[in-house]
């Protein structure tokens, strides 16, 4: 606000108009753009208020909670149905996933297991059999692609067994087998390495050819439901490409050595 000075000078009381701070006369004006003046300094003014962006509270934002959260968050949508109703929703998956059983490694057995372990597991649980030979190169590729797969996907089952121990003279040339179980039943036998890329087999592969005959590497390990192959398609996809983007280099480093 504009205040207005009362100074004594040389015996004579002298009123003196002082505007608000960085306010700037016409005549002050002037002789700056004049150059008689220095610039008048610049006046710091607060930042404008900028109401923080409260967070969307939706199907994203409930899905990033634990069973714990959702189940304080009891009267967060007491005015939205529709979310309200998702929120149940993703408490019974979860609570569903904790029940399931957990794996997460590639467990050795005895043909006399079989039963007991394959057939005879709970049938909410998806089994791979893998038939193999100590040893034997295509088997120990099919053996390091399972390990990550057991990994990745702890609610299916991966188990081994020294393939004439389950099935006596069982050829090498057969192996690696894998025999796909589900609720006591045999799905699929799938012989040898061609199905996965021969020797160029990779877990990711391995995954899309068990995914075509069930949901033993689902896409989440939280999630419940139809398989998704389009994330595993796109890691082979992009391993496949950096595989041959590496033989083109060797390609050419050999072409120089020559």
């Amino acid at each position: 606000e504009n205040i207005f000075l009362t100074m004594a000078a040389e015996g004579y009381m002298t009123t003196v108009y002082k505007g608000p701070e960085g306010e700037s006369t016409q005549w002050q004006d002037i002789h700056r753009k004049l150059g008689n003046f220095k610039p008048a300094p610049s006046v710091w003014k607060p930042d404008a208020y900028k109401p923080e962006e409260e967070e969307a509270k939706d199907k994203n934002w409930v899905d990033s909670k634990d069973g714990k959260d959702l189940s304080d968050l009891e009267d967060e949508f007491a005015d939205d149905r529709f979310m309200e109703e998702y929120r149940q929703k993703r408490i019974r998956e979860l609570q569903d996933a904790a029940r399931r059983p957990r794996f997460g490694s590639v467990e050795e057995i005895r043909g006399s297991e079989f039963v007991s372990q394959v057939t005879n597991a709970p049938p909410e649980v998806w089994v791979v059999v893998h038939l193999y030979k100590e040893g034997y190169g295509p088997s120990t590729l099919m053996s390091q692609a399972l390990d990550q797969l057991a990994v990745q996907h702890p609610t299916t089952k991966f188990v081994k067994i020294i393939s004439t121990d389950c099935i006596p003279r069982y050829p090498d040339t057969n192996l690696p087998t894998l025999v796909l179980y589900h609720e006591g039943t045999c799905l699929q036998h799938i012989v040898g390495l061609g199905p996965f890329g021969g020797p160029k087999t990779t877990p990711e592969q391995v995954a899309l050819v068990l995914n075509k005959h069930g949901n033993f590497c689902p896409a989440g390990e939280e999630e419940a439901g139809e398989v998704s192959q389009a994330a595993h398609l796109k890691s082979l996809v992009g391993r496949m490409v950096e595989r041959r983007e590496e033989e083109e280099r060797q390609d050419e480093s050999s072409d120089f050595d020559d």
